[in-house]
């Protein structure tokens, strides 16, 4: 029998992403990227943005256990976003966020 997780619990390791992007600073980031991920049912779990010298970056926590396209498209989909709003957008599974960042 599989355990449910109650309702407003920590996502499961494994069903996380790392988004980050840069780029020059401009109106409607933060909406844009949130709109791709929301369409796709995909969670913001953390987010942290700042504006460095006109360049702004940002790094998500997002949880994609119920997100509704295979991530290959998921990914596409934000790259393209990023593209449209002058920016670099890049994803990575928690786990290989993990394992590049150990020490």
């Amino acid at each position: 029998m599989a355990r449910r997780k109650a309702s407003g619990a920590a996502p499961e390791e494994g069903h996380r992403l790392i988004i980050t992007a840069v780029g020059h600073d401009r109106v409607g980031i933060i909406a844009g990227i949130a709109n791709v991920l929301a369409e796709a049912n995909a969670n913001i779990l953390d987010i942290s943005q700042t504006i460095l010298q006109g360049f702004f970056t940002m790094v998500m926590v997002v949880d994609v256990a119920h997100c509704t396209l295979p991530l290959d498209q998921l990914r596409e989909r934000l790259v393209s976003k990023g593209a449209e709003l002058g920016l670099v957008v890049n994803i990575q599974h928690e786990d290989v966020f993990k394992f590049m960042h150990r020490i």
